[in-house]
């Protein structure tokens, strides 16, 4: 509830929230599934809010990722909103050796972002994908090549 309150609390400038948020979330790791509940219902800044609380707290502890979180910013991968994107693609490089088993289903989404116009986005997902890559998992076959390609590309 009190994540709710936060979220929502008008009288909070909207860069507190994700620092308030994940102070939260790192003094009781039992609330991370709330606050994906409510970032999975909530407008797009204020699901960035949330997301960008899962990015601080799970950097200071990546453990604190449940599943439910890693699937909330896979499927954020595909936001209209820049903001939701980068988020989501720090977060997963925070949590990638957590769910090394489902790195797959991030890849896409990743790769698709590296085509974003918006900077951040792209490099967030180089982030995310660069993570991966240092984990040396089979994806590395296929990853390399097209990451090689990109880093071309990019100016």
């Amino acid at each position: 509830m009190i994540l709710e309150t936060i979220l929502f609390d008008k009288s909070l400038k909207p860069s507190q929230k994700p620092g308030m948020l994940s102070s939260i979330l790192i003094e009781n790791p039992g609330s991370v599934n709330e606050l994906v509940m409510l970032a999975s219902r909530a407008k797009d800044a204020d699901k960035a809010n949330c997301i960008e609380a899962f990015e601080h707290a799970t950097l200071a502890n990546p453990g604190l990722a449940t599943a439910e979180c890693f699937t909330l910013v896979v499927e954020s991968l595909g936001s209209k909103a820049p903001r939701v994107k980068w988020e989501s693609g720090r977060v997963i490089a925070n949590i990638a050796a957590q769910f090394t088993a489902r790195l797959n289903e991030a890849v896409p989404g990743l790769l698709a972002n590296t085509e974003d116009p918006g900077t951040v986005v792209r490099w967030s997902a180089a982030t995310a994908l660069a993570a991966i890559v240092k984990l040396k998992t089979g994806l590395n076959k296929e990853l390399l090549p097209t990451l090689h390609a990109l880093a071309e590309k990019e100016e």
